[in-house]
């Protein structure tokens, strides 16, 4: 991912995995947790992996990022109560929103009804220099508080 790839070229050890393959958090000092926007909410698998580890968690650094459709800002895509609870939950630093992608021909009937009645914009819209800048910013941080962090995306 555009996210680890930046922290590795800063020097930070990373292991990226899905939400659902981590049992627990040891040896790592900062996560850095996101997920696709569908419906208003995270996808259940992050929403778990917060919920299930968030002890943990708040012991580390943690970053969340959200990824929604391209005609409204993914930032809007989230329930804002729920989102805040997760962080909180979690201790999160930080939240970014960022544009997504949504191709038609990968969605069944009932979710291309919907995104029609959304009328979202067919397409890749991911600003990766947003992403890479975004995590610039963590990678700086965990430099300034610990130079050789650990982290996972």
């Amino acid at each position: 991912s555009a996210v680890a790839d930046v922290l590795r070229a800063r020097g930070h050890v990373v292991h990226e995995a899905a939400p659902e393959d981590v049992t627990d958090l040891d040896g790592y000092d900062a996560v850095v947790l996101g997920s696709a926007v569908y419906t208003a909410h995270w996808m259940p698998a992050a929403r778990d992996f917060a919920a299930r580890l968030a002890g943990d968690l708040r012991r580390r650094h943690v970053w969340v990022f959200s990824s929604g459709l391209a005609t409204q800002p993914a930032a809007r895509a989230n329930s804002p109560h729920e989102l805040l609870a997760l962080m909180q939950d979690v201790g999160a630093l930080g939240h970014r929103a960022f544009a997504g992608r949504l191709l038609r021909s990968e969605l069944a009937f009932a979710e291309r009804a919907i995104i029609a009645g959304a009328r979202a914009k067919e397409g890749d819209h991911r600003d990766f220099d947003a992403v890479r800048g975004w995590a610039q910013d963590i990678a700086e941080h965990l430099h300034a508080v610990a130079p050789r962090a650990a982290a996972t995306a």
